[in-house]
């Protein structure tokens, strides 16, 4: 129903404030509404003031009086809009049919679906009003808003940076070890101390700027808890420069936490110590520089920003000029800008909400997904149909409403190109393309032979590295106590033979014959097994190819052991990949489908072809190049001296046409020419599948 422009608005609660803010960007004064029974603030700026000034006054009234009494031009509309905004944030004395509604709406509230929404997605309980406690301790901390403390702690906390990345293996070492039951409660025991002391410095810094902490306790946002401290008086401060202290004390705090407990670390011996001080030291790190800095939510790095800026509402202004500027680009509608800005500061607004906006998309995702996995299986779905649908969904259907509503004010000529990019790209989506799977491998010899020693020997006789014909000497060892061995076994050979010759030419020598007879056979038989040991230390080429990896330091007169490689012989006419591929893109590739293998560090691509793939997961990678324990690019398992590939790969052979470059066994990466598939397709059929394999309780 239309607004009454005739009779006054009802009169403001008794018990607001007001306060003069900082003036604006543009020098426009600015004032700030306190309600103190929330402990709300809203900023208004000098045509609300004005109109505060008359507000016994009927709206066409305060719109005629400010026209001729200021030099703003107001239109009774902006009026009018200044009242239901009062209305709606509860500023005014409600009548008595609004409080009746009131009334009505309290009691109802809790049944609606939104009530239950809000507070599972956001809710906050106070703990403590911590005000007394704050100034005594405020008054005694003045020693660390001194301009040495903060250069102290700044140098601290480069040294410990210094000393760290010398020892860096030993603390990434620990970092990993730290991955167990017990240090995932360490960890969320240095979380609880990081951010209660991130907590305290926001209170501290307000406290000490003469502001009032109204309460501090624990917001649930999507039931994961955090601590928060109530700091909406630094809407009080007429210095934009007050606000970002406090807006940055937190993270400030955190950092030198960080710091020093990095310091200490480094200084520190092994122990339970030197551990709690990693994960204090692990967890302020990571939270300060990845999430409260992040401007993209509201957490400290927007009100940072927007203190910087001194821009209000930032996120809220700027999502209205990015849907506008959509509206604009993509519909070509002429909707008004909601603010006027520069065109300059306008795409970088705009710019920041896009960004905003794929940062947001992310982050809710993953909620969803770590909300699905938390809770059993009927809630999860649930949960993350809400996350998915209030996040994503809502916002995005919002604005499609908004274009279809508006869509006779788009040109003919702007719907045609609309519905043929459209067209055009759900044909594309639709059509098979062949896709590219990508891979990690190695290029080898197709006949490689890695030769040992037998047994411990010594070296004769090496030889270098090149090539090598068949039946050639690779190496040639000896064993003394083997030689030995053989000599004695040769030396009884005689004597036994000679005993034996000589039992046959005396009469009364046939009772021993049988038993010298039996010692001779044994003394053959160690000969000619001591023979096989010593044919053994010749080692020959079994085919023709290129002897490597010999060690030039090898000479002559040295042991070697049977665990060392001796060399490598490889015959370089025929080479193949070991290429590992995931699980969902092994069910695309085919005997005989193209393949390119890009050696590291290479341009150019040796081709080939698939050979053969394997129907099981790898159980153990036979590269160890390849595992992240040898800093590979594939994931391997944390169980000692395993190689086991996670998340789960697959074996595919693939035949080069070239050898790689100096001959040797290389790491690179493969392309695989898949099936053809429709992106269309495939995704309706992993959708419908996934539908399905939920749909089971």
């Amino acid at each position: 129903m239309p607004a009454d422009t005739d009779h006054p608005a009802p009169a403001l609660r008794d018990d607001l404030r007001l306060c003069e803010a900082s003036p604006g960007r543009d020098g426009e004064p600015a004032w700030v509404i306190q309600d103190i029974v929330v402990n709300r603030f809203y900023r208004i700026g000098w045509l609300e003031f004005e109109c505060l000034l008359r507000w016994d006054k009927p709206p066409a009234q305060i719109c005629s009086e400010i026209a001729d009494e200021t030099a703003l031009r107001p239109v009774i509309e902006q009026i009018v809009a200044f009242r239901a905004f009062l209305e709606r944030h509860g500023l005014l004395k409600p009548s008595p049919e609004s409080l009746d509604r009131l009334r009505h709406a309290h009691r109802a509230h809790w049944l609606t679906w939104r009530w239950w929404l809000h507070h599972y997605l956001f809710f906050r309980i106070p703990l403590v009003r911590p005000q007394r406690a704050l100034a005594f301790v405020a008054k005694r901390l003045d020693w660390l808003f001194t301009p040495v403390t903060p250069a102290v702690i700044a140098l601290a906390s480069l040294t410990g940076i210094v000393l760290v990345l010398q020892q860096w293996d030993v603390f990434t070492k620990a970092v990993v070890e730290s991955f167990s039951f017990d240090g995932l409660l360490s960890f969320a025991l240095a979380l609880i101390v990081a951010k209660t002391l991130h907590e305290l410095a926001h209170a501290i810094v307000a406290t000490r700027l003469g502001l009032k902490v109204a309460h501090m306790g624990v917001a649930f946002v999507v039931l994961w808890p955090m601590l928060y401290t109530d700091t909406g008086e630094s809407w009080k401060l007429r210095r934009a420069r007050e606000r970002l202290a406090i807006a940055s004390a937190g993270i400030l705090c955190e950092l030198s936490l960080a710091g020093l407990a990095t310091l200490a670390w480094a200084l520190c011996d092994a122990g339970p110590l030197r551990n709690a001080l990693l994960y204090l030291a692990t967890t302020s790190w990571v939270l300060s520089l990845a999430l409260n800095a992040s401007p993209f939510m509201r957490f400290d790095g927007y009100f940072i920003l927007s203190d910087l800026l001194d821009f209000p509402n930032l996120h809220f202004r700027a999502s209205a000029l990015a849907r506008v500027a959509l509206r604009r680009t993509l519909l070509g509608l002429d909707d008004p800008w909601p603010e006027a800005f520069g065109a300059t500061r306008r795409r970088l607004l705009v710019a920041f909400e896009f960004v905003t906006w794929l940062y947001r998309l992310v982050l809710f995702l993953g909620i969803a997904v770590t909300v699905y996995l938390f809770f059993f299986k009927l809630l999860g779905i649930a949960l993350f149909v809400v996350e998915v649908s209030w996040f994503i969904v809502l916002p995005v259907w919002r604005e499609l409403g908004y274009w279809w509503a508006n869509r006779k004010r788009v040109r003919r000529g702007r719907r045609l190109a609309i519905g043929a990019f459209v067209a055009l790209a759900l044909l594309l989506l639709a059509l098979p393309w062949r896709m590219q799977i990508h891979a990690e491998g190695v290029a080898r010899a197709e006949r490689t032979l890695r030769v040992f020693v037998p047994f411990p020997a010594r070296i004769r006789t090496i030889h270098p590295a090149g090539a090598v014909q068949p039946d050639d000497i690779l190496m040639e060892m000896d064993e003394p106590d083997i030689a030995a061995q053989m000599r004695r076994s040769e030396a009884g050979i005689r004597g036994y033979e000679a005993r034996l010759a000589g039992l046959i030419a005396d009469a009364n020598g046939l009772d021993q014959e049988t038993s010298v007879r039996e010692r001779l056979r044994v003394e053959y038989g160690e000969a000619a097994a001591a023979h096989s040991e010593i044919a053994r230390l010749g080692l020959r080429a079994p085919f023709a190819g290129r002897w490597m990896d010999v060690d030039p330091q090898w000479r002559a007169g040295q042991w070697i052991n049977p665990k060392v490689a001796v060399g490598v012989l490889i015959d370089p006419r025929n080479w193949q990949a070991d290429a590992y591929v995931r699980q969902d893109a092994v069910q695309r590739i085919a005997v005989g489908d193209a393949a390119r293998f890009y050696p590291i560090g290479q341009i150019a691509p040796i081709h080939g072809h698939v050979l053969a793939i394997d129907t099981t997961r790898v159980r153990q990678l036979d590269h160890p190049m390849l595992a992240s324990r040898y800093k590979g690019p594939l994931t391997v398992s944390t169980e000692r001296d395993a190689l086991t590939p996670n998340p789960a790969l697959f074996h595919v052979l693939v035949q080069l046409d070239g050898p790689p470059p100096g001959l040797w066994e290389t790491r690179g990466q493969l392309q695989i020419d898949g099936a053809r598939r429709s992106l269309l397709i495939e995704g309706g059929t992993h959708l419908i599948g996934a539908l399905i394999r939920q749909s089971g309780f």
